[in-house]
């Protein structure tokens, strides 16, 4: 059983306002509570000290960190990273995997579902994100081009299959052949179609959009933008997760992948309803710099990890990122200028609705689950809550 908890003294962020005087009682697990303080409380209390009281951050694209990539396939990784990642403000998490051998892939599902409720004191699991192998190959960024195929109807179907139904969502290209017939096989299975690694035109995106496609994977990373054909532009994903205006997108505010500008333009463009933060980090996450590897232990790639990000061998392209959930925001606030609202709903409600859990996360509220984190205004964590249990608190 948890404790019945107090926290006072916090201004409280959530519904895109701070609120101050505001107390939270949490109890068995939700939120029992959200008022002014009452009168002869039972039960632990905390002081805030004045810090910020959000949501707990919601990452629905993960591919590691602690040292651990879910590609491991062990129960092990998945639990070392989900630990990693909760220690800065991650309570909610989607691993995610890379395009590689499907035996690979098969043990994913195994190692997942025999971890997803034996990490008390991590982030939880709400399913997997596929990343691939789905896509193109000009735009496959640090996918390992061995794996990288067009949607064919016999493997996604037994994939799916195989999974036992923990996938969420899947990143691919629309514009390869078979995506049409991909797209909908994902939406009678109530997964999330997500545009990643293209080289699709407007009109590819546009035509992916009506067929569900309801996210762009990384903005900026991995797809196209404005080319020229025979003197005509024709625009890309880029552009066109700007004019669709059902399109939400997902941004890594790891300070390297995007400049303040971009960051910028982005929630002018597209506003902070429609974006949602990232980190897209791989196992090198939270530990130090020097040699790592994207992937799996036995068939990922060699990486450098130096100056806050991981890049290829030979340093022309960046492989997954380092980052860390509170990492993202600081970057929002701190450097692109987003007011703290913003930033904070980008990576709490924005999420869960996308997934479908905003009647239970990236809220506070009675009823809701009691995932909760205390900050400063540096965005330096002071205590992360899963569940009603507090897995760190800065004393």
């Amino acid at each position: 059983m948890t404790e019945r908890i107090l926290i006072k003294n916090a201004a409280v962020i959530s519904g895109g306002e701070v609120q101050k005087n505001i107390c939270v009682i949490t109890e068995g697990g939700k939120i029992a509570f959200v008022g002014t303080e009452p009168d002869g409380f039972c039960g632990r209390v905390i002081d805030g000290e004045g810090a910020y009281l959000s949501p707990g951050f919601i990452d629905i694209h993960c591919h590691g960190g602690g040292g651990h990539d879910f590609m491991d396939a062990t129960p092990e990784a998945f639990i070392g990273a989900c630990r990693s990642h909760a220690r800065h403000g991650t309570t909610s998490i989607l691993p995610t995997t890379l395009a590689g051998d499907e035996s690979e892939l098969l043990e994913t599902f195994s190692a997942y579902n025999a971890a997803k409720d034996r990490c008390p004191d991590g982030a939880q699991m709400l399913g997997l994100h596929l990343e691939g192998p789905y896509f193109s190959k000009e735009f496959k960024g640090a996918q390992d081009e061995r794996y990288i195929v067009n949607p064919d109807s016999k493997q996604y179907r037994r994939i799916y299959e195989k999974s036992g139904g923990c996938i969420v969502r899947w990143s691919s290209a629309p514009e390869l052949e078979g995506s049409a017939e991909f797209a909908r096989f994902l939406s009678e299975n109530g997964i999330i179609a997500s545009v990643a690694h293209s080289s699709a035109t407007y009109d590819e995106v546009l035509a992916a959009y009506n067929n569900g496609f309801r996210l762009i994977t990384h903005l900026y990373s991995g797809m196209s933008t404005i080319v020229r054909k025979d003197g005509f532009r024709i625009p890309g994903v880029v552009e066109s997760a700007y004019l669709i205006d059902g399109m939400s997108a997902e941004l890594i505010a790891d300070g390297c992948h995007l400049p303040p500008s971009l960051l910028r333009l982005a929630c002018k463009c597209k506003g902070a309803d429609r974006l949602i933060l990232v980190t897209d980090a791989m196992r090198a996450a939270g530990m130090p710099e020097g040699e790592s590897i994207l992937g799996s232990l036995k068939n990922g790639q060699r990486v450098i990890v130096e100056k806050g990000v991981a890049f290829i061998p030979d340093r022309t392209a960046f492989a997954g990122s380092v980052c860390t959930a509170d990492r993202l925001v600081r970057t929002m606030t701190k450097s692109a200028g987003v007011p703290l609202t913003d930033a904070v709903k980008m990576i709490t409600y924005n999420p869960a609705k996308l997934i479908g859990v905003e009647c239970k996360k990236g809220v506070i509220a009675p009823g809701a689950d009691a995932d909760l984190l205390l900050f400063d205004g540096d965005i330096k964590i002071k205590m992360t809550m899963i569940s009603g249990n507090i897995i760190c608190l800065e004393n």
